[in-house]
């Protein structure tokens, strides 16, 4: 017969609410795996549409007098757009892997307090793992919205690569957004 231990109502809602918190930061990497997956299918779609651009440009020579600019912007955007989601799928694939490690939490905390073992590094090591791949997606996804920013603001990449970001103030940034509309 299996011998399991009894505990209290305390020790049993201390488990349960330490399974809970990874719980949380399932669902919000789970939110960021939706809005990411999204953002991938309109870049993947964008780069299919200006490579059809592209191929009717090269298709129809005569048809534009600007062919020589247009080809460039568009091979320009295409680089960019393919950029991007190269970028978003390296982050979706940190953020699966964030999320299960975010699970494999919350099953640990079940299995050691169930059976009674105390090698607490494990969860020490998935949450550090966890945290640091979320980080790194994070950045991934930082700088993939970087890149959406020059493409719409037309600015080439040599320019965005030798650009010096800065985290302006708050106010400071709302005073430059105001400051535009017309």
């Amino acid at each position: 017969m299996l011998d399991l231990p009894v505990m209290n109502l305390n020790e049993a809602l201390t488990i349960l609410s330490a399974m809970i918190t990874p719980a949380v930061l399932i669902v919000a990497s789970g939110s960021l795996i939706l809005t990411t997956s999204q953002r991938l299918s309109r870049s993947v779609e964008r780069v299919r549409n200006l490579s059809d651009q592209l191929r009717k440009l090269m298709m129809h020579p005569g048809e534009s007098t600007f062919l020589e600019d247009e080809h460039d912007i568009v091979v320009e955007l295409i680089h960019y757009a393919s950029r991007r989601s190269r970028l978003l799928q390296q982050s979706l694939t940190t953020l699966y892997i964030t999320l299960g490690l975010y699970v494999a939490i919350s099953i640990t905390i079940g299995i050691l307090e169930f059976s009674g073992l105390q090698h607490t590094w494990v969860l020490t090591m998935l949450t550090i793992l966890g945290a640091g791949f979320l980080f790194y997606a994070s950045i991934l996804l930082i700088i993939e919205s970087l890149l959406q920013m020059a493409m719409v603001g037309k600015v080439d990449y040599k320019t965005l690569q030798e650009m010096i970001f800065a985290h302006p103030l708050y106010a400071e940034s709302l005073n430059n957004l105001f400051s535009t509309i017309k």
